[in-house]
């Protein structure tokens, strides 16, 4: 680490910003959109509980855990992650095989790695450095891109989500699959070659489907036709839709849905918790919760936008659009609009491991727009 300082100051003159959040790393504005998000999670996930303290404290507690990450990852800079990159690509990976060899099983599922100190979902980290080994073959400052880098890039996230597909994790597999391939498009490949992947896409859908496993084709089976078995697949998304319909305009208030706390509403504080929301607060709280959540994209979006090098660039717009996908895939998903793949509404839903990836991905966001104002500029004057 400290052989990398010297080599980022070498030549260089340090520049102090104005701002005392950016000199702590800290983007002000992205903080106050995912503050508002976290005591929204907390709001609902006590609700969404019965008023159990214990599951709203359990969860506290993962989230400040994950506000700490997310401020040690703050400080580091762009640069360091960058000459990283690839290691934590190739152990990523190597954890993957794990997985696939010895990992532990989960609700049916063979996704976890047992290190005796600590048991953890390799794929979590995946959504992290995927886009980043991506982006990291894109730093070249050349104007022309060589074919090659891109058709490496597409292997790699589609090898990547492949193996997480395998787990099995479908909805895993997705997550990662796009954010890896928003860097390869965010990095300049040809509309031909997407129009072409696209159209080879559809029309080797009839084959993919040979190769879900029979609860994935039953959810999307239930996805075009819930009605067909209301009180069996169908069953979840239609309680989820009566939630969410029953809120009106004003919303039930606080601790007021039934749905949830009846039991009509299966994984209430995970999955579905955005119709427990919805319920509770209505079509204007939906709505304030969807501005929010704009508020933070747009921020991601301006980072990306006025980052200064490629690398940090591409790294911050997949981060931002993975984001995206990840809401509307679960406010899709509880409405009936989407097929039901297991994905968490963002930094609302209960759970530790997918709130410590995202919040990480948003301190390596406030690391790029922070450490910008501390630039180290060349004592040579142009």
């Amino acid at each position: 680490m400290i052989a990398l300082w010297s080599k980022a100051r070498l030549g260089s003159t340090y520049v102090k910003p104005k701002n005392w959040l950016a000199r702590i790393h800290i983007d002000g504005w992205l903080l106050l959109g995912l503050a508002t998000l976290l005591t929204i999670s907390l709001m609902t996930i006590y609700s969404a509980s019965g008023a159990d303290w214990q599951v709203t404290k359990n969860h506290a507690i993962r989230m400040g855990i994950a506000v700490v990450l997310m401020l040690i990852f703050a400080q580091i800079p762009p640069s360091w992650l960058k000459l990283v990159t690839p290691w934590f690509f190739i152990a990523g990976f190597f954890m993957l095989i794990a997985v696939l060899v010895v990992g532990d099983m989960g609700k049916g599922a063979q996704r976890w790695l047992d290190l005796g100190f600590v048991r953890f979902q390799p794929s979590e980290m995946m959504k992290l450095v995927l886009p980043m080994m991506i982006a990291w073959l894109f730093i070249s400052h050349d104007l022309r891109i060589h074919p090659l880098r891109f058709i490496l890039g597409i292997l790699l996230t589609l090898l990547t989500a492949g193996m997480i597909f395998l787990q099995p994790d479908l909805g895993t597999a997705l997550l990662i699959a796009m954010s890896g391939l928003f860097v390869v498009f965010l990095a300049g490949l040809p509309w031909k070659f997407i129009v072409g992947a696209l159209v080879t896409l559809l029309a080797s859908a009839p084959i993919a489907w040979n190769f879900l496993h029979s609860y994935q084709q039953q959810r999307i089976l239930t996805f075009l036709n819930p009605e067909s078995d209301p009180l069996g697949a169908g069953y979840h998304i239609i309680q989820s839709k009566i939630a969410i319909g029953s809120g009106g305009i004003e919303g039930k208030g606080f601790l007021g849905s039934t749905q949830a706390h009846l039991e009509f509403l299966p994984e209430s504080t995970t999955d579905f918790i955005f119709s427990v929301f919805a319920e509770e607060f209505g079509l204007i709280g939906v709505v304030a919760l969807l501005v929010v959540y704009l508020f933070v994209l747009v921020r991601g979006l301006m980072i990306a936008y006025q980052a200064q090098e490629r690398y940090a660039q591409l790294v911050a717009a997949s981060f931002t659009l993975t984001f995206f996908i990840y809401i509307l895939v679960n406010i899709g998903m509880v409405s009936g609009l989407f097929p039901v793949v297991g994905l968490p509404l963002p930094l609302i839903s209960y759970g530790g491991t997918s709130m410590v990836t995202l919040l990480i991905s948003f301190g390596i966001l406030m690391s790029i727009h922070t450490h910008k104002k501390f630039l180290y500029q060349n004592n040579q004057e142009a």
